[in-house]
């Protein structure tokens, strides 16, 4: 079997792990092949000022499409709310942890007016004005070691980032707080992996049972489901969280604007088989905002 993965630390760490973890099961394999993406390409634009759709994917499905590929490891975070016709996410392994982190040297109460943030998302931009932090924000992109260096070494003060990727590259040490996901909502996906095959490709099945976690594709598919109802991406201050709270399914999303009004929160619950549909209801509801 051969996967497709970005070049990154990151996505070579997950893409490892992600092979270890089925090959130990089906005793098959795993070639590796890097992949550059136009989204890789680019370490100067702000995302969200940019068509963002498979800014980080198309490369990796064409290369799937073309069976150059067997399967591709993805964020699942990266994914367009749509695919190809003929691919399909055919594994979530369990989830990461979702939360946002901040990486600095002081604690985010010690963080003043004019303290200087180094992000390139909208959201966390929205959610910082949110809490009329008077923050410079500066635009920050590179990989997750070359943004910590930047927060750390640098005249910036802070920067906020998935606390996901830190753990997988063991980082953990530079982690100075970990926000609640009620306080610094995050983005759809975040801390899940997505397994991309072709629907026709032979070993699916076995691929699914190796590696899904069906209650972390469950809740990564609400997630999803919100921007798809809305049709948009990083373009919009939107964070999303979906998880089990004992028997029941929750998803909590917030819209904001870039000037940190809250435009529209909620909540739903349910059961886990309604997963997909609760996200869709929000997603719905959220459409007279944007």
């Amino acid at each position: 079997m051969i996967v497709g993965t970005r070049g990154s630390q990151l996505a070579l760490a997950q893409t490892k792990q992600v092979c270890a973890d089925l090959s130990k099961l089906t005793g098959e394999s795993i070639d590796i092949e890097v992949i550059k993406t136009k989204g890789d390409k680019i370490t100067t634009s702000q995302l969200y000022n940019m068509d963002s759709k498979g800014l980080f994917t198309k490369e990796l499905d064409i290369a799937l499409l073309d069976e150059e590929v067997d399967f591709t490891v993805h964020s699942f975070k990266d994914l367009p709310t749509e695919l190809d016709e003929d691919l399909e996410i055919i594994a979530v392994p369990k989830r990461e942890s979702p939360n946002e982190v901040l990486i600095s040297s002081k604690k985010w109460a010690e963080l003043g007016p004019g303290s200087k943030l180094g992000t390139s998302s909208l959201r966390r931009e929205a959610f910082c004005n949110l809490y009329n932090k008077e923050f410079e924000l500066k635009p920050i992109r590179g990989n997750i070691e070359t943004r910590i260096d930047k927060a750390l070494n640098t005249d910036l003060d802070a920067t906020i980032m998935a606390q996901a990727g830190i753990k997988r590259l063991n980082l953990t040490k530079y982690i100075k707080e970990v926000f609640p996901l009620d306080y610094i909502t995050p983005p759809a996906g975040q801390g899940a992996l997505a397994i991309i095959t072709r629907k026709d490709y032979d070993k699916n099945e076995v691929i699914k049972n190796a590696l899904n976690d069906y209650v972390s594709m469950q809740e990564v598919f609400a997630e999803k489901k919100v921007l798809e109802e809305l049709g948009v991406g990083c373009q919009w201050p939107i964070g999303a969280i979906a998880q089990m709270k004992g028997d029941e399914f929750n998803i909590y999303s917030i819209l904001l604007t870039k000037e940190g009004e809250i435009l529209k929160e909620q909540n739903e619950k349910g059961s886990i088989r309604d997963a997909v549909e609760l996200g869709g209801r929000i997603g719905r509801l959220f459409e007279d905002y944007v």
